[in-house]
């Protein structure tokens, strides 16, 4: 078959004028503003401490692309919205990645192409011919909650670690592949636990276990290294329904933890607060809005699956739609937290955790279609690098901005994607952005408090 070319394109004329376009622009790039998060990571020190989690078996005298190199060329890409290693085929004459990726040469073709990259995604940590790049699981586990030590000047108070999972849909047969009922769909299951905006977990797990299964594990190995850092902080562990299990409770007890659990609802439970749902019905009958009553009361389970009686908060709420009821678990005490705040203002306040992983999604954490579970966690890292990045961007260079609250894919489109065109010299790299770019006055205000 023959492969047609197109060199131009012939759009419709504007009023006498042709419009005709052509890939001939030259050096350019769509990315510019991505020297941003260059600065971020030179303030964050992150990829560099990242690719010390790699050991390289390669030959030195045969290598062309190091480690650094290929780490920083595959998560800039990631921030920058290209999900694929085929991009990078094309990708690898963009000068300005040369620059981010730090490469010493930044002329054509500098940069490693999707072979190379996907070798170094797809090491087993065992010796191989062509896969000599292995990555240690354990040390990216401990760079994570680094950076979240390192983004406060002081201890804080109080911290709280959300945890939560969310579904990975599988479209092959990768290793570990399980249907999940709930989702209807073959999935992976992973966990992430979150401080804030700061990403502290991602770690990647098959769909046939329970949802809180290795959370204990997680949240213990967090803690151990925080309160290494703030022995005195108070913290609070936070999550839905799916978490509220008996190992995690006692041993946040036992190690002087708070935490904040949905409670499933079972007829026993309903029937405790069936006084609150009356009064609820009849304010609502009354006054044709949703009312909601709350009660608390210590709950011990009837089958012993639970060590002791423990405070449980309950709203009695009624809605157009009839009942519905909603339980907390806690070991909060009442003299610190009453029912009604402690489930409004601590409990609900979970629901952002939504959205930070909403942005893991946008820097294409899903994109698990490598074939082991350990070439997908290794991008699950890589995605939670990205995210690593635009949040230390937003929280170093848009705070007290409109976009200091903006989501990853927002912060891309109005400030990474800029066009530009490159010139290189013996002595410099010019890069001349486009003057009609809107948002020069934001651009300039994170620069400079980037550099500050």
């Amino acid at each position: 078959m023959t492969q047609c070319n197109q060199n131009g394109f012939e759009f419709a004329a504007h009023f006498g004028r042709e419009v005709v376009a052509h890939f001939d622009g030259g050096t350019m790039t769509s990315d510019s503003g991505a020297l941003l998060l260059r600065e971020t990571d030179r303030r964050l020190n992150l990829l560099p401490r990242l690719a010390e989690c790699f050991r390289d078996d390669r030959n030195a005298s045969y290598v062309s692309h190091r480690v650094p190199e290929l780490l920083a060329q595959r998560v800039y890409g990631l921030a920058l919205g290209y999900e694929d290693l085929s991009d990078h085929d094309q990708l690898r004459q963009d000068p300005l990645l040369a620059v981010l990726s730090g490469k010493p040469q930044v002329g054509a073709e500098a940069l490693a192409g999707k072979s190379t990259l996907n070798r170094l995604e797809l090491s087993t940590g065992t010796a191989d011919r062509y896969k000599k790049i292995h990555c240690r699981a354990d040390a990216v586990d401990e760079l994570l909650v680094s950076v979240f030590l390192e983004a406060h000047a002081v201890a804080p108070e109080r911290i709280v670690l959300d945890l939560d999972v969310t579904d990975l849909p599988l479209h092959g047969h990768q290793e570990g592949r399980f249907f999940h009922g709930y989702y209807d769909s073959y999935c992976y299951l992973p966990l992430y636990i979150f401080c804030g905006e700061h990403l502290l977990c991602a770690r990647l797990r098959t769909a046939n276990q329970d949802a809180s299964a290795g959370s204990r594990a997680e949240v213990e190995r967090i803690v151990h290294h925080i309160r290494q850092a703030w022995p005195e902080v108070e913290i609070i562990v936070r999550a839905d329904s799916g978490f509220c299990r008996e190992d995690l409770m006692t041993w946040c007890e036992e190690q002087g933890l708070y935490y904040v659990f949905g409670f499933a609802r079972n007829e026993r439970l309903r029937r405790l607060i069936d006084l609150p749902m009356q009064q609820a019905e009849q304010q609502y009958q009354s006054g044709g809005k949703p009312a909601r009553v709350f009660t608390e009361f210590f709950y011990e389970t009837t089958t012993g699956s639970w060590s002791r009686a423990r405070r449980v908060i309950a709203k009695a709420e009624y809605l157009d739609k009839g009942e519905n009821p909603r339980f907390v678990v806690t070991n909060l005490s009442a003299e610190a937290w009453l029912a009604q705040p402690l489930y409004e203002d601590l409990y609900c306040a979970r629901g952002e955790m939504e959205n930070r992983i909403k942005e893991q999604f946008s820097l294409f954490a899903g994109r698990v279609s490598a074939e082991t579970l350990r070439a997908n966690q290794l991008r699950l890292y890589f995605s939670a690098t990205a995210y690593l990045l635009v949040e230390g961007l937003r929280r170093l260079g848009l705070k007290a901005t409109e976009m200091a609250r903006a989501q990853a894919g927002t912060i891309r489109l109005k400030l990474l994607k800029v066009g530009a065109q490159i010139r290189i010299t013996t002595r410099k790299v010019w890069i001349s952005m486009a003057s009609s770019y809107p948002e020069q006055s934001l651009f300039q205000q994170a620069y400079r408090q980037l550099r500050s």
